[in-house]
């Protein structure tokens, strides 16, 4: 009973520490900064290291407990409201469950939500971002379709021509961001190992190749999509796993990751994902200049486009129009003003570099 009447405090101070560490995040990046540089790698090099030792994702079976947890609770809260006629299990249920989500909030705040308010990496990296034009992005895309060229000539495929992995992807993703914050300060250390989803589909439903899990600090990737993506995906939630949130940046440094890395396949997805961006942003502002490009890509390649759309056809539906609805929303409640247009801003970035 006493726990019971306890419950709310714990459950509002909670909550209230948590909605204010972002408060100040979000009118403060010095702030964000700091918590970054100071207080979050004491959760990486802690709970990260930890979670780490598991060999399969720990936030995938967390969540499959919790819902089963709450089947629990729901029946044994109906059971005993039956037989007791009283709501004092019913509010039990309800403190529980407000419990798991101050917890949560707290744990999404303090290792994500401040995270997306930080300096931006093309900012720390002094990357002149800025206005390009359309010769500018004609250039961009003539280089990447040169490098995806010659890389697709030096990865293994199988027997129908679709590029395969043929490395260890954890250890090569761990080596090519080391080896990434050799350049940059902000990207050095410790790296969780990367796991994939044992249950791949439930992301493939929802049309998403990777997701960060700040509650456990992993990253984790679809390992059901094809090939070429695996690669560029790894590197992208190992970016949010050493703290940059938004999505051009964490696709920017994806992409230096890659191209960092010693394996063929990677080179290969780095380039070959920056020139999907990038030929889009260019089909939609020169489709002749985008048709002339296009016709120069390697036909090899085509087969990874092929097997990419009918993999992703299969799971076309209700849920992954509400999957994206709901990131859409998501990335613009945490300082993302375009959605999961952000993704595109990594044009950017990659101009900027190309410069």
């Amino acid at each position: 009973m006493k726990l019971l009447k306890k419950a709310p405090m714990q459950i509002f101070l909670l909550f209230s520490i948590s909605a204010m560490l972002l408060w100040l995040s979000r009118n403060s990046t010095a702030f964000a900064d700091w918590h970054a540089k100071n207080i979050y790698p004491i959760w990486l090099n802690t709970i990260g290291r930890f979670f780490s030792l598991f060999p399969f994702s720990v936030v995938e079976i967390g969540l499959y407990s919790v819902v089963l947890l709450f089947i629990i609770l729901i029946i044994k809260c109906i059971i005993m409201v039956l037989k007791k006629k009283n709501i004092r299990s019913l509010l039990s249920f309800i403190y529980t469950f407000l419990r798991i989500a101050s917890i949560l909030f707290f744990l999404f705040v303090i290792n994500c939500g401040i995270h997306y308010n930080r300096t931006p990496f093309s900012q720390v990296s002094q990357l002149e971002v800025g206005e390009y034009t359309l010769e500018q992005l004609k250039a961009l895309c003539v280089s990447l379709t040169e490098e995806v060229n010659y890389w697709s000539a030096q990865i293994e495929r199988d027997d129908k021509g679709v590029a395969i992995i043929d490395c260890d992807i954890s250890v090569k993703s761990i080596e090519a961001m080391s080896r990434l914050g050799d350049k940059y300060e902000v990207l050095s250390g410790f790296y969780a190992k990367p796991k994939s989803v044992w249950n791949s589909s439930i992301l493939s439903y929802q049309h998403i190749t990777g997701i960060y899990s700040p509650f456990t600090i992993e990253a984790n990737y679809n390992l059901d999509m094809t090939a070429y993506n695996i690669p560029f995906t790894v590197s992208h939630e190992l970016s949010h796993l050493k703290g940059f949130m938004r999505e051009d940046e964490a696709n920017y440094i994806a992409y230096l990751a890659c191209i960092e890395s010693d394996e063929a396949i990677f080179k290969y997805s780095g380039n070959l994902l920056a020139w999907i961006y990038s030929t889009n942003e260019l089909c939609a502002a020169d489709h002749e200049a985008f048709t002339a490009i296009r016709a120069k890509l390697d036909q090899a390649v085509d087969a990874d486009f092929f097997a990419n759309t009918a993999f992703w056809d299969k799971y076309e539906g209700k849920i992954s129009e509400l999957s994206e609805t709901v990131n859409d929303l998501y990335l613009k409640s945490n300082n993302q003003a375009a959605g999961i247009k952000s993704y595109n801003h990594m044009v950017s970035l990659l101009i900027a570099n190309y410069k």
